[in-house]
């Protein structure tokens, strides 16, 4: 089967979904992976993996019609030169519009709905009208969805709630994208002052602007404590914080920017405990996976998403949301007690490889969309899912 697989950002393709392009490969499918922008070294590694690139220019934020219209029409274009057999489409965008163009191709079309977003989220609840609209684009979009893949039971609450899908739709829980654990091994938690590591894109409603309030907070009493933030300002974003932001924090000495990386993994072996305080409508963060993967406890917030792969206490600590000073006391907590810090870091790593490995996630996501046989048109196994995906 030729599966067209539709992002909204290359690097993702290989971060986030490198493994399973890699897992459709090796069952004999034909792969094009298709992203907006270039990306020399992600369009590299997809070959390596036996995998083609598409460009699919597109605008990655705002709704105007035009430019929506336009990506609209590239989607359309893609699949008549394509003739995929089927598409799995993930983030916003490529769910609504490749989406539609299935529709009107009749292709198999599959969903990994990797969270809802700010339109979702308690920071955009004044803002009805775009929610109504986005809500109403979503479901044109996955109305023949085969199959809707949620990372969290509360995404599912909220489609339905909003319209976007009815009872009949086929939603399937799963363990979030998985995590590489062989590529994210544990590592020792270093010596020396305490310190801790968030990794997002710089928004305010990622929780950037808790962390550098607990990071002021705790300064007075951790004066040697390091804070690393890793991710790039969001300057296209309506939440986003610009390089100026981020300059001023470093220069007040809150900081230390660590700009986007292609390896994480040095970033996570340096720091004692990982921090995302994000009140963003998340499914499943990939980055809490890799940092308990490597063996680091998590704080993160008591929501959706962040909260489904942390047991309080055992694997991290979970804060409630815009609240930095209770923030700042569980990151102090966390790094108080060097024994507990050590069983909290067994713990997550023992978590990562017990649930949330790529390949049993892979694995899931595979048999649920019927991809595991080779040939054209409906596997006659696309019926057997595992009952424990189920949602």
């Amino acid at each position: 089967m030729k599966i067209v697989v539709l992002a909204s950002l290359a690097m993702s393709l290989v971060r986030f979904r490198g493994k399973l392009l890699e897992e459709l490969v090796k069952a004999g499918h034909e792969v094009v992976a298709c992203a907006p922008d270039v990306d020399a070294e992600v369009i590299r590694a997809l070959e390596q993996m036996g995998a083609r690139y598409r460009q699919t220019p597109m605008a990655r934020a705002g709704l105007n019609p035009l430019r929506d219209l336009a990506t609209l029409a590239r989607y359309a274009w893609l699949c008549v030169d394509e003739k995929p057999d089927a598409i799995i489409a993930y983030t916003q965008k490529p769910i609504i519009y490749g989406g539609l163009v299935a529709r009107l191709r009749a292709v198999r079309f599959h969903v990994v709905m990797s969270g809802l977003g700010y339109v979702y989220s308690e920071a955009a609840d004044r803002r009805v009208w775009l929610r109504k609209l986005v809500s109403r684009l979503y479901r044109a979009g996955v109305a023949r969805a085969e199959t809707i893949f949620v990372f969290n039971d509360d995404d599912r609450r909220m489609m339905l709630e909003h319209g976007i899908i009815d009872p009949q739709h086929r939603v399937l829980q799963v363990p979030g994208s998985g995590v590489d654990t062989g590529h994210y091994t544990m590592a020792r938690l270093p010596e020396g002052p305490p310190c801790f590591l968030m990794m997002a894109r710089l928004m305010r409603d990622k929780g950037v602007g808790d962390y550098i309030e607990a990071a002021r907070r705790l300064r007075p009493s951790l004066p040697d404590a390091r804070f690393m933030l890793l991710g790039r300002p969001e300057t296209e974003n309506p939440t986003g914080y610009s390089h100026e932001d981020v300059q001023a924090w470093a220069r007040e000495g809150l900081i230390e920017h660590i700009p986007e990386t292609r390896d994480v993994r040095p970033y996570l072996a340096q720091c004692h405990a990982f921090v995302l305080p994000s009140f963003y409508r998340e499914g499943l963060p990939r980055t809490i996976l890799e940092a308990m993967s490597s063996g680091r406890p998590v704080i993160t917030c008591d929501l959706p998403g962040c909260r489904d792969a942390i047991t309080d206490g055992v694997t991290g600590f979970l804060v409630p949301a815009r609240s930095p000073e209770t923030l700042a006391a569980a990151m102090l907590r966390i790094v108080e007690d060097r024994k507990r810090l050590e069983q909290m870091a067994a713990a997550a790593r023992e978590a990562a490889t017990a649930r949330y490995d790529v390949r049993k996630v892979n694995a899931l996501l595979i048999r649920a969309m019927g991809l595991h046989t080779v040939g054209r048109g409906r596997s006659h196994l696309r019926d057997q899912v595992p009952a424990e995906v189920e949602a």
